[in-house]
């Protein structure tokens, strides 16, 4: 193999080297072999640097909500000319000329794949439901900033040498114009707005932008490919149209025959997968084939492949290993390529500046301006200018294959890659600062049931990890009592584990991303339509919730806030035995109700489930509950009577309610182990006054029902209160209990020393205890209360998550 002299920057196209084909792997040191002289060890110690340099920056740049894109291309640009490859040495050795084909093939292999993954998660539905606005939105969005790119391109196309202005015009136009949909996603679950209706309408203009980024791709490759002959361009557009056709006429009838010749419930055959990935691959190569890139092909076959068991099952067997390893080869690629000391002069510094915020600018111009058109608010609005701004994949391989076809030099390629990786490393900060989801929600005030109105709507929220939690959540639901006066919106969210995808989302049903929890989530939402369907004033929406249990409180709290719920049901982290003890199911829940708890816009009940639905029916249809109401006072005790309450207009349901009253003489005790100031002695009177009062209400309004039974009980301590609980008649199947945190009374005090789960307060943790083998199922309740003023000073109330808007304090809503 021949010696090689240093060559400058571009030094794949400027130097030609012939070496050994026999060079593939070394047979070893011992023989006095370089192992780096061989493909093989080259390209492993290639891959290790790129997956270790890319992961430390994603690590690093994770705390700025960076999508993974910005760490790998700088991780390119770290590795490339800019900054590593200056040394003469390391460039020699670790990226050597004759690896430079063998590492290109790989990582465009990797990029076909990647296309044909992100075609398979796509969903035109999105489109459909947002109608014309998404379009009319994309389009506006695309206009503005391709003319400021035209502009830019005219401004610098005389330092430098190009095949055809118009071209160039082109190539520069459609990369600072079109919004990259992968992209974009990923952000948008970062950010926990994936179910917004701010998320929903930038994935559908997203995706309507992505159609005509490819329209504008294929015609400006045409170009590229064909400069000299203009009539080749025809056909190669042309041809293209005829291959979109074959797709989805041909095809795709075909793909839909394998989808139903495969039995319900069943896996996809391996055979058939074997043939969907060869037919994309020959998709792949008949694009390239026809002067399109091969990435088109790919993307067309994955576009036509409908959402179900096949598209979930292609995605699981293909994305971890091309997302995690393969994709981030192509990114360092395109940064390999990048060398920031070519463009040497300030002037294009200073208009690389000016182009990224005009850009950006008429961007968020045109998106903002038919936003406000169609009645959007003005800041969320702004938020979808700023994260149509998003750049990706498709404008990466705009500039690979302009550079391959020497429509921009080595200093264009570098200041548009500069430009991309700058617009799109400042969305997630602005976004976080801008989109304030308060703002959205100022109107959301009947966040407890004991502000609901008796002829008003409810909403809950009901969370769910497995099918076993359902039977008793349903019944639940049941006894709220639904009715025309006041119907119940049910906001189902079934809680899946984050595994093998790249990032957090929350998805409908018809949408499930994971054939491992697809028949869970089947068995689960089949349920509870069910349940709608057989109950008269019930509405269900089911999503997912895809999500590292570490964050998945966050999506339960967006998913409240958005849907406006008045009350949150998450199951308790233990489930009964066969013995009646009880057991933990997954540690990781107990967290999330700690999370839920802390951080909730509204109230919460945990439910303990020991078979609710066991004695539920008096015949084979009537729903029939003995509940009991335990009442110390406080607000989350106030907020378990109105639940009981409004249980207790269901005509099957006799509800108990037994009031706890001190026999001693007490004042508030601080407890120990929360972080909360004394209680001034006035709350503490306006707190049972509160109590007095709503007592007084219940009582007078309920007096003459007969279902209901109202009595107190006067105990010294702690262990009398233990035995009145234990005396209560055990025909009762739900005890619903206040979480009661804050401060400790002489009726209650001593029960937390012996806590096993505190985040259930002493009454419902002695209820849920794992020494009682009891049959009866408890609601654990915890008021939403925000942020109270007392007199010059606030205190935190437990539970809440609420801050003070402009400084000042929130008074309890």
């Amino acid at each position: 193999m021949s010696n090689v002299t240093v060559v400058p920057y571009d030094r794949s196209q400027q130097t030609i080297i012939c070496y050994a084909p026999k060079f593939i792997s070394t047979k070893g040191i011992w023989l006095g072999n370089n192992p780096l002289d061989c493909s093989l060890p080259t390209i492993l110690l290639q891959l290790i640097l790129i997956i270790f340099i890319t992961r430390i920056l994603v690590y690093v740049m994770k705390p700025l909500r960076q999508p993974r894109v910005v760490p790998e291309i700088l991780g390119g640009i770290i590795l490339g000319p800019s900054v590593l490859g200056r040394s003469i040495t390391f460039a020699d050795i670790v990226f050597p000329l004759r690896s430079v084909m063998i590492i290109n093939t790989i990582a465009n292999l990797a990029l076909i794949f990647h296309f044909f993954l992100i075609a398979l998660e796509m969903d035109l539905a999105v489109i459909k439901r947002t109608g014309r606005k998404a379009i009319i939105i994309a389009i506006t969005g695309i206009v503005l900033p391709f003319l400021v790119g035209v502009s830019f391109a005219l401004l610098i196309h005389t330092s430098v040498e190009f095949i055809k202005l118009s071209t160039f015009i082109l190539f520069v136009g459609v990369v600072l114009s079109v919004t990259a949909f992968p992209v974009l996603t990923r952000v948008l679950a970062e950010l926990k707005l994936f179910n917004t209706e701010i998320g929903q309408i930038s994935l559908s203009t997203a995706l309507v932008g992505d159609f005509c980024a490819w329209g504008l791709l294929s015609f400006a490759i045409a170009l590229a490919e064909n400069d000299e002959q203009s009539s080749v361009s025809f056909w190669v557009i042309l041809s293209a149209i005829v291959f979109v056709a074959f797709h989805v006429f041909i095809v795709r009838p075909l793909i839909l025959w394998i989808i139903r010749t495969t039995p319900e419930g069943e896996s996809v055959s391996e055979l058939y997968l074997c043939l969907i990935i060869c037919t994309f691959m020959i998709s792949g190569f008949l694009a390239d084939g026809i002067g399109m890139n091969s990435c088109f092909g790919a993307f067309m076959m994955g576009l036509i492949i409908p959402n179900g068991s096949l598209n979930v099952t292609l995605i699981e067997r293909l994305e971890d290993f091309i997302s995690t390893l393969m994709m981030p080869l192509f990114f360092v690629m395109i940064g390999l390529k990048v060398d920031i000391f070519t463009v040497n002069e300030a002037w294009i510094w200073i208009s690389l500046g000016f182009v990224i915020i005009l850009a950006s600018i008429g961007k968020i111009a045109g998106t903002l301006l038919v936003s406000l058109y169609y009645k959007i608010p003005f800041y969320d609005g702004l938020t979808l200018g700023m994260l149509m701004n998003t750049k990706g994949l498709v404008e990466m391989i705009i500039l690979n294959v302009g550079r391959d076809q020497k429509v921009l030099d080595t200093k264009s390629y570098t200041v548009m890659v500069i430009a991309v990786v700058v617009m799109t490393s400042l969305i997630s900060p602005l976004v976080t600062i801008m989109y304030k989801p308060s703002r959205r929600c100022a109107q959301y005030k009947r966040r407890t049931m004991q502000r609901v109105k008796q002829e008003g709507e409810f909403r809950v929220l009901v969370c769910v990890h497995m099918p076993r939690n359902v039977p008793t959540i349903i019944n639940l639901l049941e006894s709220f009592h639904p009715n025309k006066k006041s119907p119940i919106f049910v906001s189902l969210l079934h809680l899946v584990e984050l595994a093998g995808r790249a990032s957090a989302m929350i998805i409908s049903h018809n949408n499930t991303g994971s054939n491992r929890t697809q028949t869970q989530s089947d068995h689960i939402i089949n349920a509870f339509e069910n349940f709608q369907h057989h109950v008269n004033h019930v509405f269900v929406n089911s999503l997912i919730a895809v999500s590292p249990y570490s964050t998945i409180h966050e999506d339960i709290q967006n998913v409240a806030e958005e849907q406006l719920v008045a009350f949150i049901v998450i199951p308790f982290h233990k489930q009964q035995t066969v013995d009646g003890g009880m057991e933990s199911t997954n540690p990781a829940f107990r967290s999330i109700n700690q999370n839920v708890l802390d951080s909730a816009p509204c109230s919460v009940g945990i439910l303990v489930d020991r078979g609710l639905s066991g004695s539920m029916r008096s015949n084979g249809s009537q729903l029939s509950h003995n509940v009991a109401v335990l009442f110390f006072g406080g607000p989350d005790d106030r907020e378990a009577l109105a639940c009981g309450w409004r249980m207790s207009e269901h005509q099957n349901i006799n509800l108990t309610v037994l009031r706890f009253l001190s026999g001693v003489s007490e004042s508030s005790i601080p407890n120990s182990g929360d972080e909360i100031l004394a209680i001034p002695t006035n709350e503490i009177d306006r707190e049972r006054e509160l109590d007095e009062n709503y007592i007084s209400e219940f009582r007078a309004r309920t007096m003459m029902d007969t279902s209901i039974i109202y009595s107190e009980r006067v105990v010294n301590h702690g262990e009398e209160t233990v035995a009145a609980i234990r005396s209560i008649d055990s025909a009762h199947d739900l005890f619903i209990v206040g979480r009661g945190q804050g401060m400790e009374t002489t009726v209650t005090a001593g029960l937390t020393d012996w806590s096993e789960c505190p985040e259930l307060g002493p009454i419902g943790d002695l209820l849920a205890s794992s020494d009682v083998t009891a049959r009866y199922s408890v609601l654990v309740v915890q008021q939403y209360l925000g942020i109270e003023a007392y007199g010059d000073w606030t205190v935190a109330q437990p539970g809440s998550n609420s801050q003070p808007e402009n400084g000042l304090p929130r008074p309890a809503v």
